[in-house]
């Protein structure tokens, strides 16, 4: 684990360095410093927080899309019981960054990330940025009903990051794709679109960074992202993943990262000991 984490974290001084080095060879400031406005460090991220697009919660949409975790009811109680799982383990390692991937489609990987995302954010001084990186079949914003955003552009470079993200309550950042992207897994290996990735975090330091990330089995977007992240949460379908394919998952992410867990999904029958409520 220390030795995988290490090489992670190399990574990404590589990349700062290479950003550094950049800003030496030229007089013009880069976006992020433009926009930085003027304060203390704690002002500066409320200011920069407060200023994304909202995001106006619709609970009748939500309930629809089985997204629960906005609010403390029965309904949230194992996502909120996940997040805080998760949060142990993740301060524990020093991690920030993690991956919710599944072996095929319709897992619920989207539903449960999403699900985290909400509880996480209810959290007293907690801040969540979740990112859209299943770019071949982008879903969040249809289940959240926004609008068009092509949060792809930001790493591509052609435009900057917060014109792709919504907030809301100031404490929970999307930021979201409208359309398929051609060519994904080459724009995810891409070191540019991981500095902006890099250069997102260090602006809006967000306490988790949570990614919607294709199914490992499908295609090889997860694959070439996997050292831009600290940890990865395979998501299971009952009676659908097999143990076949959850082994050569954890092999895969074993291999270049760091495996938080396995969340088996979609379970029809569940113990008496397995139930909450009064």
């Amino acid at each position: 684990m220390e030795r995988i984490q290490t090489a992670i974290q190399k990574a990404r001084e590589a990349r700062r360095v290479s950003d550094a080095d950049k800003k030496e060879q030229t007089s013009a400031p880069t976006p992020v410093e433009t926009l930085q406005p003027e304060g203390s460090p704690a002002s500066l991220k409320e200011k920069l927080w407060a200023d994304l697009p909202k995001y106006k919660l619709n609970p009748k949409q939500l309930m629809r899309a089985r997204i629960s975790g906005h609010e403390a009811t029965t309904e949230s109680v194992s996502f909120d019981v996940l997040r805080t799982r998760m949060m142990h383990q993740m301060q524990s390692n020093n991690w920030r960054r993690v991956a919710i991937a599944s072996p095929g489609s319709a897992c619920g990987k989207t539903t449960l990330c999403l699900n985290l995302a909400f509880s996480f954010a209810r959290q007293r001084n907690t801040r969540v940025i979740l990112v859209d990186l299943d770019l071949r079949r982008p879903s969040i914003h249809k289940l959240l009903q926004t609008g068009e955003y092509h949060f792809a552009k930001a790493l591509e470079g052609e435009s900057q990051p917060e014109d792709h993200i919504v907030c809301y309550d100031e404490k929970l950042a999307f930021a979201l794709n409208s359309h398929s992207v051609p060519e994904s897994a080459e724009l995810l290996q891409d070191k540019d679109a991981a500095h902006v990735i890099d250069r997102m975090e260090e602006r809006y330091q967000p306490d988790i960074m949570l990614f919607d990330t294709p199914p490992m089995l499908t295609c090889d977007d997860t694959y070439a992202f996997l050292d831009q992240i600290d940890c990865v949460l395979l998501v299971a379908a009952a009676e659908n993943s097999t143990a076949e394919e959850l082994e050569k998952c954890k092999d895969e992410i074993s291999a270049r990262c760091n495996l938080l867990g396995v969340v088996l999904n979609k379970c029809r029958y569940l113990e008496t000991l397995d139930k909450y409520g009064y």
